[in-house]
Protein backbone atom coordinates (compact mmCIF):
# COMPACT_ATOMS: atom_id res chain seq x y z
CA UNK A 1 0.00 0.00 0.00
CA UNK A 2 0.84 3.39 -0.22
CA UNK A 3 2.43 5.48 2.72
CA UNK A 4 0.77 8.83 1.80
CA UNK A 5 -1.08 10.29 4.99
CA UNK A 6 -5.09 9.20 3.54
CA UNK A 7 -3.71 6.04 1.94
CA UNK A 8 -1.65 4.50 4.68
CA UNK A 9 -2.17 2.44 7.23
CA UNK A 10 -3.06 5.51 9.06
CA UNK A 11 -6.30 5.96 7.15
CA UNK A 12 -7.52 2.54 8.76
CA UNK A 13 -6.68 3.54 11.62
CA UNK A 14 -8.50 6.95 11.86
CA UNK A 15 -11.24 4.80 10.58
CA UNK A 16 -11.68 2.48 13.14
CA UNK A 17 -11.15 4.85 15.74
CA UNK A 18 -14.27 7.20 13.80
CA UNK A 19 -16.13 4.04 13.81
CA UNK A 20 -15.64 3.52 17.45
CA UNK A 21 -16.45 6.91 18.14
CA UNK A 22 -20.04 6.99 16.16
CA UNK A 23 -20.96 3.43 18.10
CA UNK A 24 -20.09 4.34 20.99
CA UNK A 25 -22.32 7.60 20.09
CA UNK A 26 -25.50 5.96 19.27
CA UNK A 27 -25.51 3.26 21.57
CA UNK A 28 -27.61 4.71 24.09
CA UNK A 29 -30.22 6.72 21.50
CA UNK A 30 -33.50 5.78 21.63
CA UNK A 31 -36.31 6.32 19.00
CA UNK A 32 -37.18 9.93 20.37
CA UNK A 33 -33.28 10.47 20.03
CA UNK A 34 -32.65 9.33 16.89
CA UNK A 35 -35.41 11.79 15.67
CA UNK A 36 -33.83 14.38 16.82
CA UNK A 37 -31.98 16.85 14.84
CA UNK A 38 -28.52 16.41 13.49
CA UNK A 39 -26.00 19.57 13.24
CA UNK A 40 -26.51 19.12 9.15
CA UNK A 41 -29.84 21.08 8.31
CA UNK A 42 -32.81 19.30 7.70
CA UNK A 43 -31.65 15.70 8.47
CA UNK A 44 -32.48 14.32 11.90
CA UNK A 45 -29.78 11.69 13.52
CA UNK A 46 -31.88 8.84 11.69
CA UNK A 47 -31.19 10.36 8.61
CA UNK A 48 -27.69 10.75 9.13
CA UNK A 49 -27.12 7.22 10.66
CA UNK A 50 -28.74 5.91 8.06
CA UNK A 51 -26.20 7.45 5.04
CA UNK A 52 -22.93 6.44 7.38
CA UNK A 53 -24.14 2.62 6.72
CA UNK A 54 -25.39 2.83 3.91
CA UNK A 55 -22.08 4.85 2.67
CA UNK A 56 -20.37 1.58 4.03
CA UNK A 57 -22.61 -0.83 1.94
CA UNK A 58 -21.05 1.47 -0.89
CA UNK A 59 -17.78 1.68 -0.50
CA UNK A 60 -17.87 -2.16 -0.06
CA UNK A 61 -19.23 -2.39 -3.77
CA UNK A 62 -15.75 -0.60 -4.31
CA UNK A 63 -13.68 -2.88 -2.52
CA UNK A 64 -15.72 -5.61 -4.84
CA UNK A 65 -14.66 -3.78 -7.78
CA UNK A 66 -10.97 -3.37 -6.86
CA UNK A 67 -10.64 -7.22 -5.41
CA UNK A 68 -12.73 -8.72 -8.36
CA UNK A 69 -12.15 -6.46 -11.53
CA UNK A 70 -15.63 -5.97 -11.95
CA UNK A 71 -17.29 -2.31 -12.42
CA UNK A 72 -19.35 -1.68 -9.28
CA UNK A 73 -20.70 1.34 -8.73
CA UNK A 74 -20.88 2.72 -5.11
CA UNK A 75 -25.01 3.26 -5.82
CA UNK A 76 -26.74 2.04 -8.70
CA UNK A 77 -28.26 5.74 -9.25
CA UNK A 78 -28.49 8.99 -7.25
CA UNK A 79 -32.10 7.99 -6.51
CA UNK A 80 -30.73 4.87 -4.35
CA UNK A 81 -28.51 6.82 -2.78
CA UNK A 82 -30.91 9.49 -1.77
CA UNK A 83 -33.69 6.52 -0.86
CA UNK A 84 -31.03 4.66 1.17
CA UNK A 85 -30.75 8.09 3.76
CA UNK A 86 -34.69 8.75 3.53
CA UNK A 87 -35.32 5.43 5.36
CA UNK A 88 -33.01 6.53 8.32
CA UNK A 89 -36.24 7.96 10.08
CA UNK A 90 -38.59 4.54 9.56
CA UNK A 91 -36.18 2.37 10.88
CA UNK A 92 -36.17 1.48 14.67
CA UNK A 93 -33.22 2.30 16.93
CA UNK A 94 -32.24 -0.96 16.84
CA UNK A 95 -31.97 -1.52 13.54
CA UNK A 96 -30.23 1.88 12.96
CA UNK A 97 -27.74 0.32 15.46
CA UNK A 98 -27.22 -2.86 13.72
CA UNK A 99 -27.00 -1.44 10.06
CA UNK A 100 -24.29 0.63 11.16
CA UNK A 101 -22.93 -1.93 13.07
CA UNK A 102 -23.10 -4.59 10.57
CA UNK A 103 -22.16 -2.35 7.34
CA UNK A 104 -19.37 -1.21 8.91
CA UNK A 105 -17.59 -4.69 10.05
CA UNK A 106 -18.60 -5.90 6.59
CA UNK A 107 -16.86 -3.66 5.07
CA UNK A 108 -13.83 -3.43 7.63
CA UNK A 109 -12.89 -7.39 6.57
CA UNK A 110 -13.66 -7.03 3.01
CA UNK A 111 -10.82 -4.11 2.57
CA UNK A 112 -9.23 -7.30 5.34
CA UNK A 113 -9.50 -9.46 2.14
CA UNK A 114 -7.58 -7.53 -0.93
CA UNK A 115 -4.31 -8.36 -1.64
CA UNK A 116 -1.24 -5.93 -2.24
CA UNK A 117 -2.17 -6.00 -6.37
CA UNK A 118 -5.86 -5.51 -5.28
CA UNK A 119 -5.33 -2.43 -3.43
CA UNK A 120 -3.76 -0.44 -6.17
CA UNK A 121 -6.62 -0.99 -8.36
CA UNK A 122 -8.19 1.44 -9.89
CA UNK A 123 -12.14 2.41 -8.91
CA UNK A 124 -14.48 5.08 -9.77
CA UNK A 125 -16.18 6.94 -6.52
CA UNK A 126 -19.96 8.18 -6.89
CA UNK A 127 -18.15 11.62 -7.89
CA UNK A 128 -16.88 10.22 -10.86
CA UNK A 129 -13.34 10.73 -9.71
CA UNK A 130 -11.40 7.89 -10.57
CA UNK A 131 -8.82 6.40 -7.63
CA UNK A 132 -6.43 3.69 -6.61
CA UNK A 133 -8.31 1.20 -3.60
CA UNK A 134 -5.83 2.30 -1.55
CA UNK A 135 -7.70 5.49 -0.97
CA UNK A 136 -10.91 3.66 0.23
CA UNK A 137 -9.75 3.63 3.77
CA UNK A 138 -9.41 7.53 3.82
CA UNK A 139 -13.06 7.70 2.30
CA UNK A 140 -14.18 5.96 5.30
CA UNK A 141 -12.45 7.86 7.72
CA UNK A 142 -13.43 11.07 6.32
CA UNK A 143 -17.01 10.06 7.01
CA UNK A 144 -17.14 8.50 10.08
CA UNK A 145 -15.07 10.86 11.40
CA UNK A 146 -16.88 14.07 10.27
CA UNK A 147 -20.03 12.76 10.54
CA UNK A 148 -20.00 11.32 14.02
CA UNK A 149 -19.44 15.20 15.37
CA UNK A 150 -22.56 15.89 13.13
CA UNK A 151 -24.29 13.70 15.35
CA UNK A 152 -24.56 16.04 17.98
CA UNK A 153 -24.42 13.90 20.79
CA UNK A 154 -21.19 15.66 22.19
CA UNK A 155 -18.47 14.25 20.48
CA UNK A 156 -16.15 17.42 18.54
CA UNK A 157 -13.42 17.73 16.25
CA UNK A 158 -10.98 18.02 19.26
CA UNK A 159 -12.08 14.38 20.18
CA UNK A 160 -10.61 13.18 16.60
CA UNK A 161 -6.93 12.21 15.88
CA UNK A 162 -4.23 15.07 15.27
CA UNK A 163 -3.22 13.47 12.08
CA UNK A 164 -6.92 13.00 10.47
CA UNK A 165 -7.55 16.63 10.93
CA UNK A 166 -4.33 17.58 9.87
CA UNK A 167 -4.62 15.75 6.67
CA UNK A 168 -8.67 16.49 6.19
CA UNK A 169 -7.78 20.10 6.66
CA UNK A 170 -4.66 20.08 3.76
CA UNK A 171 -7.31 18.37 1.60
CA UNK A 172 -10.43 20.67 2.26
CA UNK A 173 -8.04 23.63 1.83
CA UNK A 174 -6.52 21.83 -1.54
CA UNK A 175 -10.14 21.39 -2.98
CA UNK A 176 -11.08 24.97 -1.73
CA UNK A 177 -8.47 26.80 -2.96
CA UNK A 178 -7.83 28.70 -0.03
CA UNK A 179 -3.83 30.30 0.77
CA UNK A 180 -4.52 31.43 3.71
CA UNK A 181 -6.15 30.28 6.71
CA UNK A 182 -7.26 31.76 10.19
CA UNK A 183 -5.09 31.47 13.13
CA UNK A 184 -6.41 28.48 16.09
CA UNK A 185 -6.25 25.22 17.67
CA UNK A 186 -5.99 22.64 14.46
CA UNK A 187 -9.50 21.48 15.83
CA UNK A 188 -10.96 24.81 15.41
CA UNK A 189 -9.31 24.97 11.88
CA UNK A 190 -10.56 22.23 10.34
CA UNK A 191 -14.07 22.32 11.81
CA UNK A 192 -14.38 26.06 10.06
CA UNK A 193 -12.60 24.65 6.74
CA UNK A 194 -15.51 21.89 6.93
CA UNK A 195 -17.91 24.48 7.28
CA UNK A 196 -19.15 23.40 10.42
CA UNK A 197 -19.67 25.46 14.26
CA UNK A 198 -16.50 26.41 15.60
CA UNK A 199 -15.09 29.21 17.70
CA UNK A 200 -12.82 31.24 15.86
CA UNK A 201 -13.30 34.84 15.81
CA UNK A 202 -13.67 36.80 12.53
CA UNK A 203 -13.31 33.81 10.21
CA UNK A 204 -14.84 34.28 6.62
CA UNK A 205 -18.00 31.84 6.70
CA UNK A 206 -17.99 28.73 4.44
CA UNK A 207 -20.55 26.21 3.43
CA UNK A 208 -20.85 22.68 5.03
CA UNK A 209 -18.42 20.36 3.09
CA UNK A 210 -18.81 16.51 2.81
Amino acid sequence: MSTGPRTSTDARAWARTGTDLLLDAVAGLDQAAFAAPSALPDWTRGHLAAHVAANADALGNLVHWAATGEPTPMYASPEERAAGIAKGPSLSADELRSWLTGSADRLAAALDRLTDEQWHREVVTAQGRTVPATELPWMRAREVCVHVVDLATGVAFADLPDGFLAALADEIRDRRRLTELPEGPLPEVTAWLAGRPHSLADAPRLGPWL
